[in-house]
């Protein structure tokens, strides 16, 4: 259960079009990633699916069934929010027992629900707890927990990490994975963080003003990127897009060429730069580096304990079979 298909799916506010006709097809059991720039449209596309948003054109079915005009409740899917949304005065199981108590669900099947949901999301040792003697990252929980317990066909999270701090959105985003993989439960997941539906997807689909750019795994993105757009946004720290004379002995309008694709060398290289910053990471250092072959710095990667410094003269040289070509239109050269 949970297969989801797009036809000609339409989205537009007056005269304003948020999204243009597209179709999509997410498999039963996948992990799909929207993905995309702030105001691309990715939380208005899952809103539509969700049904907390009407159609303008086109339509939904979930498993089959036409659920275009379905209300919310009757769509059987569960959505997480990015604001946590629990009742404050309620305990931990109370709060992930409402939807059940809501729906009239018998009290023992409700407990039994609540339980497992507890079990599955390590919330036993919590569940006499309020909210606020939580922290974010168990709020969260408990918010999925409240999904969980529904057993839709499908799961939707609209930015669910985004009130975490670093270190408990990396704890969450392995949580939510290994959920995925327990419960073999269709998972939509909207996100602007590219690291994260990189890490996370079965398959993403690059969003930009309400169009698909492109839908694939993570590894077809990063190493086939269909356009300049998905290049540039795909991958952390993006790829580096030049124009002008070295695109041009390549054949092409743009070439590009991910940063760890680029040798370094304090003596030759094919292109010659100046270290402008110098990022240590522990087992990398991210170098920026301007040099006359692009008008905006080169990102590269070097070595946790690579030896340059600010003003440093410094050669790169692009491994020739991980240069990517586009052609005037922005459009991947095969």
């Amino acid at each position: 259960m949970g297969a989801i298909r797009l036809e000609k799916v339409r989205k537009a506010f007056g005269d304003v079009v948020i999204i243009p006709e597209l179709d999509l097809d997410i498999e039963e059991g996948e992990f799909v990633v929207f993905v995309g720039p702030s105001g691309c449209g990715k939380s208005t596309l899952l809103r539509l699916i969700a049904g907390l948003e009407d159609v303008t054109g086109g339509k939904i079915t979930i498993d089959g069934t036409d659920a275009t005009t379905l209300p919310p409740a009757k769509r059987r899917l569960a959505m997480v929010f990015q604001s946590y949304a629990l009742y404050p005065h309620m305990s931990v199981r109370k709060n992930i027992a409402f939807p059940l108590k809501m729906a009239g669900m018998d009290q023992a099947e409700i407990e039994k629900r609540v339980n497992n949901a507890a079990k599955i999301l390590n919330l036993d040792n919590y569940i006499d707890r309020r909210p606020g003697q939580l922290s974010g990252g168990q709020r969260q929980r408990v918010a999925i927990g409240r999904a969980i317990v529904r057993e839709p066909a499908a799961f939707l999270f609209d930015e669910p990490l985004s009130n975490l701090d670093a270190a408990l959105r990396v704890g969450m985003r392995l949580e939510i994975s290994e959920l995925h993989q327990r419960l073999k439960t269709t998972m939509i997941y909207v996100t602007h963080d590219q690291v994260e539906a990189m890490t996370m997807a079965d398959k993403i689909v690059v969003l930009n003003a309400g169009n698909i750019e492109q839908v694939g795994s993570p590894l077809e993105l990063y190493s086939q990127p269909r356009n300049t757009f998905v290049a540039g946004f795909i991958g952390s720290p993006k790829m580096n897009l030049l124009n002008g004379g070295e695109a041009k002995k390549h054949n092409a309008a743009t070439i590009g060429v991910r940063p760890e694709h680029i040798s370094l060398s304090t003596s030759e290289g094919q292109w010659k730069g100046t270290v402008k910053v110098s990022e240590h990471l522990g087992s990398d250092t991210y170098l920026h580096v301007e040099s006359p072959v692009h008008a905006e710095p080169l990102t590269v990667r070097a070595g946790g304990e690579f030896p340059v410094h600010y003003g440093d003269t410094i050669y790169l040289t692009p491994q020739e079979d991980k240069i990517h070509r586009f052609d005037d239109k922005g459009l991947a050269i095969r």
